[in-house]
């Protein structure tokens, strides 16, 4: 291993260990202290957002993109899920009034991207309402776990035995061993976790495993896409040895809504 490569681990590892434990007690916590944390990393990864698409020459208003995000907020809190779709509404008929108000300027790219944004960041609520599920906390550990679990196994199964590349245009160093490393760490994970804490049949167990680890890689790889396009290598700067909001928690926007859904339809 390489000086900057040695430098940059570290700082992975220094990042983990105080990151984690404060996503950790959040979780553990749950309520408005959960949903607080939740809309800062989701209001930054916005911030991201906004760099990313500046670079494609894209400029979607700001203010409806992260007003989108904060009702949404709103509604998860009071979980009054009823207003879901007025508030999607409304906020497309704001993107669209904006191409009426800001003509020639803002453009439908425009508009769309502040869209997309809006509910591309906004998955991330979903760790917040897998908190409202029976054993609600329990289910939030095995997601966030799973999903650290998919990366770092990922990670160091790449890197010791990796040969094949997994997307050779878009993420060079991914490897097809890296991948099932990442799956197979995942199960291992979910299943000690469920064994020790939340009564799972094995099987439901190491399929939870290995939707996590899927939808943990294929979200990793939905923003390599972004920043690939955009000619960026990191998101941002804000965590050292990681990158941006975006490269931490990317992983987690497919399978926060994963676990929530898989729990909702067949565990519950």
């Amino acid at each position: 291993m390489q000086v900057g490569e040695k430098l940059v681990l570290y700082l992975r590892v220094l990042s983990a260990a105080v990151g984690i434990p404060v996503i950790i007690y959040a979780a553990w916590r749950g309520g408005l202290l959960l949903l607080s944390v939740i809309g800062v990393i989701m209001l930054l990864g916005i911030f991201e957002m906004f760099k990313i698409l500046k670079s494609l020459n894209v400029r979607p208003n700001k203010t409806l993109t992260w007003g989108g995000a904060l009702l949404l907020l709103a509604v998860a809190y009071f979980q009054e899920w009823r207003y879901v779709g007025i508030v999607l509404t409304v906020i497309l008929i704001l993107h669209l009034l904006s191409l009426i108000r800001h003509y020639p300027e803002y453009t439908p790219g425009d508009s769309a991207a502040g869209l997309f944004t809006t509910l591309y960041l906004s998955l991330l609520i979903y760790i917040y309402i897998i908190s409202t599920l029976p054993n609600g906390k329990h289910w939030i550990f095995i997601m966030l776990l799973g999903t650290w679990a998919s990366d770092t196994f990922a990670y160091f199964v790449g890197r010791s035995f990796g040969r094949h590349k997994l997307t050779p245009n878009l993420s060079p160093k991914k490897t097809w061993e890296g991948a099932v490393g990442g799956v197979l760490g995942t199960i291992l994970t979910v299943y000690i976790y469920s064994k020790f804490f939340i009564s799972l049949p094995p099987g439901i167990a190491v399929l939870l495993g290995v939707l996590i680890s899927t939808a943990s890689q294929v979200g990793d790889l939905i923003e390599s896409t972004l920043k690939r396009q955009a000619k960026i290598k990191d998101s941002g700067t804000i965590i050292p040895g990681h990158g941006g909001v975006l490269d931490r928690f990317d992983s987690m926007l497919l399978s926060a809504p994963l676990v929530y859904y898989f729990v909702s339809v067949f565990i519950i």
